[in-house]
C-alpha cells in the first residue's frame, strides 16, 4: 500500500548490537564553541556504552528486557550520514520495482535516514536520476521508485495540512462497523508476540526487536490488528511509532487510517494465499495453527469479508495497494526580513543531515539538537502517542534514541535533554545570540516550540529543497491521485533520460 514506508528486512539478528561495527570507538565531530559541563557526551568507547548512556539518561525510554544488556536494546541498523550514503548508494530502482512487495525483494532501506532528514527527498530523487543516466536505462525502470518518493512527500503535506488530526478518523469507518466495535488498547500478546499465529508473532518480535519491519509486514499485521482483532488503529500507530526508526506519525497513522478504511475507499484485507506468495513461505510452515487447520487467514476474500465485516462492506484486496520509501519533506516558514549576526541553531529531528538549510547557511555557529524528555516519556498529547486521541500514552524505544544519538555524533552539534524552548532559549543566553534559526518542520509540535521561542528572540525557518515545487492553490491535496497528477509532470521535468 502506498503509506507505509517500504523497506526490507535486516539480515542482522534481533539482538542485533553483537558486531564487530557495535565495539568501536563513537566519536562526534568536533565543535567550534566550548561545551558545558551538563551537556549530553559526545564520545563512546562503543555502541554498547552509547545504549548503557541513554538508558541511564531516558529511563522510561523501552529498553532491552529483564535481565538483558543496554546493547540488546539497539536495532542492527546504525544511524548517520555514513551509513545512510551507503544505502543510497546501493539502490536499484529497476530491481525495486520489480520485487518490492515480496519480504525479501529489493527495497531501498533508505526509510530511517529520509525520515530524519540524514538524506532529503530530493537527494534521493537525484540519486535515481543519476542511476537512470548512467544506466541508460529507460525512464519506467525508476518511475515506481519516484512515485514511492511521492508518496512520503504527499503524506508530509497532508500532515502540514491536518496537523494533529491525522490522529482521528479523517473519514467513517468502511467496515460496517461502529467505531465503538473497537477496543482501545493493544493486547498484551499483541504487543509481546504470543497470539499463536506464526506470521504475527514473527512480525511482532522483529518490530520490537529490530525498530525496522517490510511494509507488507506492516500492512498485514495492521489489518490483523484492527479487523481479526478488532483494536482502533490509533492503538496500533501509538505501538508502531513507539519502535520504528523510520517512525513517522503522518506516514504511519495515515497508513494505519488507509487499512482501517477511515482515509480509504474500503477496508484493505489479505488471506493466506496472498501472504504466502508476498512472504516466502516460511511461516505457514512451522506455525501450530496452519498444522490444525485454525489459521484464520485460511479462506477466500469472499468469505473473510464475510466474517469481519458487516453486509456492503468492500474490502481492498491484498496485493493492489504500493508501499513507500520514508522520506521527510516540508516546506514553509520564510526567512527573517533581517538576517542575524550571532545565531544559535536549533537542530531537530526532522533534519540530521548535512542538507539542514540551517547548518548550510551558518557554518560554525553555536548549534543545539533538545531529546525532548516528555516525547520520550510518552508524555505529551501530540506528535507521537496519540493520547489525544484516547489511549494510553506511549514512550519511545531505546532503539529511536540510539539511532538520533548516532545521526547527531556526525553533525557538529550540542547535545542536551529537557524541555526544548527552555533549553534553547538558555543556550541562546549562553552564547550570546541575537536570533535563533532553524529548518522548517511539519510537525506540529515544531511549530508549538517556535511560537515560544518567538516571544523571546527572533527565529527564521528556512526551507529545505522541495522533492516538487507547486504553489500553495495547487495543494488542495484530496486523494494522492490529485496530488501526483500535478507534481509527476514536474519531478521528470528536464531529466534526460530515455521514454517509457
Amino acid at each position: 500500500m502506498p503509506e507505509f514506508p517500504q523497506v526490507d528486512r535486516p539480515r542482522s539478528s534481533p539482538a542485533g548490537p553483537a558486531t564487530a561495527a557495535s565495539a568501536s570507538p563513537l566519536v562526534g565531530v568536533p565543535l567550534a564553541w566550548p561545551a558545558a559541563a551538563d551537556d549530553l557526551p559526545r564520545r563512546f568507547p562503543s555502541r554498547a556504552a552509547l545504549a548503557a548512556e541513554l538508558q541511564r539518561q531516558f529511563p522510561a525510554a523501552l529498553g532491552p528486557g529483564p535481565g538483558q544488556p543496554p546493547a540488546a536494546g539497539l536495532s542492527p541498523i546504525p544511524g548517520g550520514r555514513r551509513a545512510a550514503e551507503a544505502r543510497l548508494a546501493a539502490i536499484a530502482p529497476d530491481r525495486y520495482g520489480r520485487s518490492r512487495n515480496h519480504l525479501e525483494g529489493g527495497v531501498t532501506r533508505l526509510s530511517p535516514y529520509i525520515r530524519h532528514g540524514v538524506l532529503t527527498l530530493a537527494e534521493v530523487r537525484d540519486a535515481v536520476f543519476t542511476w537512470l543516466q548512467g544506466s541508460g536505462r529507460p525512464r519506467r525502470e525508476a518511475e515506481k521508485l519516484i512515485n514511492e518518493l511521492g508518496w512520503r512527500d504527499y503524506w508530509q503535506r497532508l500532515w502540514r495540512q491536518r496537523g494533529d488530526a491525522i490522529w482521528h478518523d479523517l473519514e467513517p469507518l468502511k467496515t460496517g462497523h461502529a467505531p465503538s466495535a473497537y477496543a482501545a488498547e493493544l493486547p498484551d500478546d499483541l504487543r509481546h508476540g504470543r497470539t499463536g499465529l506464526a506470521c504475527m508473532d514473527a512480525f511482532s518480535a522483529e518490530l520490537t526487536g529490530t525498530g525496522w519491519l517490510h511494509n507488507h509486514a506492516r500492512m498485514w499485521l495492521a489489518a490483523y490488528v484492527v479487523h481479526w482483532r478488532r483494536v482502533r488503529w490509533q492503538a496500533g500507530a501509538r505501538w508502531f511509532l513507539q519502535h520504528l526508526l523510520d517512525g513517522d506519525p503522518a506516514s504511519n497513522n495515515l497508513s494505519w487510517q488507509w487499512v482501517a478504511s477511515s482515509f480509504s475507499t474500503k477496508p484493505y484485507l489479505f488471506n493466506r494465499a496472498n501472504l504466502e506468495r508476498y512472504g516466502g513461505g516460511p511461516f505457514c510452515a512451522g506455525c501450530s495453527a496452519a498444522a490444525a487447520g485454525t489459521c484464520p487467514f485460511e479462506a477466500s476474500y469472499e468469505e473473510l469479508q464475510a466474517q469481519l465485516f458487516a453486509p456492503g462492506a468492500q474490502p481492498i484486496p491484498a496485493g493492489s495497494p504500493s508501499g513507500s520509501v520514508d522520506p521527510s519533506s516540508s516546506a514553509g516558514g520564510a526567512p527573517a526580513a533581517a538576517l542575524p549576526s550571532r545565531p544559535i541553531l536549533w537542530i531537530h529531528g526532522e533534519a540530521l543531515g548535512p542538507a539542514n538549510p540551517a547548518l548550510r547557511a551558518n557554518p560554525g555557529q553555536p548549534a543545539l539538537f533538545v531529546f525532548d524528555d516528555a516525547l520520550i516519556a510518552g508524555q505529551t498529547a501530540t506528535s507521537g502517542d496519540g493520547s489525544n486521541a484516547g489511549g494510553a500514552a506511549s514512550p519511545l524505544s531505546l532503539k529511536r534514541l540510539a539511532f538520533l544519538q548516532e545521526c547527531l555524533l556526525e553533525l557538529p552539534v550540542t547535545i542536551r535533554r529537557g524541555d526544548v524552548a527552555a533549553e534553547l532559549l538558555a543556550f541562546a543566553h549562553r552564547h550570546g545570540a541575537d536570533a535563533i534559526v532553524t529548518s522548517a518542520g511539519v510537525d506540529p509540535r515544531f511549530e508549538a516550540i517556535r511560537t515560544r521561542l518567538a516571544t523571546a528572540l527572533p527565529v527564521q525557518v528556512l526551507p529545505p529543497e522541495p522533492f516538487v515545487a507547486l504553489a500553495e492553490k495547487e495543494t488542495d491535496l484530496g486523494r494522492f491521485g490529485r496530488y501526483w497528477r500535478r507534481a509527476e509532470p514536474r519531478v521528470w521535468a528536464g531529466v534526460p533520460v530515455q521514454g517509457a
